[in-house]
């Protein structure tokens, strides 16, 4: 077993999942009794892994050797339907294919994106220091997702019906572990428009890593990141379609892919961290629109200068489409010219989807929230019942009191001294634990009900009360 270099975990949580929150709410909704149970069974686990802060960095550095490989080094462990952590290893680095086939479509999809990395970045696995990839498989029972928890690539089966096992698409696998990729550099927020381009990033080097496996030019390629995951019967092709958002499925279970093609359909929400699954639809169709444009095997146009912005010094974590769409074309210019192809391509596509050009100042005021103006999220779970709620809001949407009571307390460091003082054990049976985070303010805090001032705990509790839910 391998243990960890050090990664900057990005706010709110290091899990990221292939499959958005809204897609499973969708079946909940659906009538369907039994995938109605495997949709909330995956939602209530996805909603633990967000906020339940758990490293196993200390466990491996205790176990093995430092990471620094210079070669791809893969292990794969078997859950065998548990959600315990790595598992039991199947299948180590150099060994030959086992009979499961999750397993192999794992170890294959984890050397793929090593390759990839490697041969066209020159990037020593996904920290760029010789990390070793780890994949667990068989995770759960009929567990619809796969997620990059920060450390390791984990993958479900699927509940057999709507989904099928989550190791199938190599775009997915390469999506996860881009993930780590970002975390690695520009550590991009993971909220409304810098949690978007994560997510849009994540599909850009995760459908790069399919057509260089396949062998594919950009005009020969499908664009759609999960095409392997629908069983047959599901109206749909992919869980998104990088050329033409919004097309993916359309499907009585899973509704209608609800991901806009450009700026004028942006989607204002609280849900989702801000939509971030939904508006990466933009920036994915201005990477396709250029690399279809531009021709031939995208990782070496597009796919270039999307990696030089994300690797690069002039990106930051809060980054938004406009200034995005802007540093890719300076860092096009300087690659290949201010009147290159590449340089053209670029500019027109960020230009169609309405992040540049006329317009782009209205439409991103109206589309990403002011600096004072930040989300936050509070959950809240044990007590005696033992019922999460969840909620997020905007501190411009509460009232005067609240939302200056808020703005001082995130400005003052209160919330990590709050967590601090907390017990590391409640002494009290049934206590409430909450969970504050906000990004805008680096902070994400976990606490106990009974160790916090009286009108902040109240606070919370209008909070929840106000803001919009994210999970019943």
């Amino acid at each position: 077993m391998t243990s960890r270099n050090p990664m900057t975990h990005p706010p709110f949580s290091t899990c990221c999942s292939i499959v958005p929150p809204y897609l499973l709410d969708a079946v909940t909704r659906a009538g369907d009794t039994d995938l109605k149970a495997v949709a909330e069974q995956t939602l209530h686990h996805d909603h633990e892994l967000r906020t339940t802060r758990t490293s196993t960095t200390a466990t491996r550095a205790a176990s093995g050797p430092q990471d620094g490989y210079t070669t791809v080094h893969r292990d794969i462990y078997d859950a065998a339907n548990s959600t315990t952590l790595p598992g039991s290893e199947v299948r180590a680095e150099g060994a030959p294919p086992t009979p499961d086939v999750a397993v192999n479509e794992a170890y294959d999809g984890l050397g793929d994106t090593w390759t990839f990395y490697d041969q066209v970045f020159n990037r020593n696995s996904i920290d760029g220091r010789g990390l070793g990839l780890i994949g667990t498989v068989h995770y759960g029972r009929r567990y619809d997702n796969a997620f990059w928890n920060g450390e390791q690539m984990v993958f479900g089966d699927g509940d057999g019906t709507l989904f099928g096992r989550f190791t199938a698409s190599v775009d997915v696998i390469g999506h996860e572990l881009t993930h780590g990729v970002t975390q690695s550099t520009a550590n991009l927020v993971y909220s409304d428009q810098p949690g978007a381009l994560n997510e849009s990033i994540s599909d850009v080097f995760g459908v790069l890593v399919k057509q260089r496996t396949l062998g594919q030019t950009a005009d020969q390629a499908d664009w759609l990141i999960g095409a392997g995951l629908l069983m047959p019967g599901v109206q749909g092709r992919a869980l998104r379609d990088m050329l033409h958002p919004g097309t993916a499925y359309d499907d009585p279970r899973l509704g209608k892919d609800p991901q806009p093609a450009d700026m004028a359909h942006y989607v204002q929400t609280t849900s989702d961290n801000g939509g971030v699954h939904i508006n990466s639809g933009i920036p994915n169709r201005a990477f396709a629109l250029a690399a279809t444009t531009i021709g031939g095997e995208a990782w070496k146009g597009a796919g270039q200068v999307w990696y030089d912005v994300l690797t690069g010094s002039q990106i930051t974590a809060q980054c938004d489409f406009a200034t995005f769409a802007q540093l890719t074309v300076d860092a096009a210019t300087s690659r290949f010219g201010a009147s290159s192809p590449q340089a053209d391509a670029i500019r027109q596509a960020w230009t169609t989807v309405g992040v540049l050009g006329g317009g782009t100042a209205a439409t991103r005021s109206a589309t990403q929230p002011a600096a004072s103006d930040p989300l936050v999220r509070v959950a809240r779970s044990g007590g005696f019942a033992g019922v999460v709620r969840e909620a997020t809001v905007r501190l411009a949407d509460l009232p005067d009191p609240d939302a200056a009571t808020w703005r001082s307390l995130l400005g003052s460091g209160a919330f990590q001294e709050f967590e601090a003082a907390a017990p590391a054990e409640s002494p009290v049976r049934d206590d409430f634990c909450y969970t504050v985070s906000c990004p805008a303010h680096d902070v994400d805090a976990s606490l106990s009900g009974q160790t916090l001032p009286d009108h902040v705990r109240d606070l919370l509790e209008r909070t929840l009360t106000s803001g919009r839910p994210t999970v019943e």
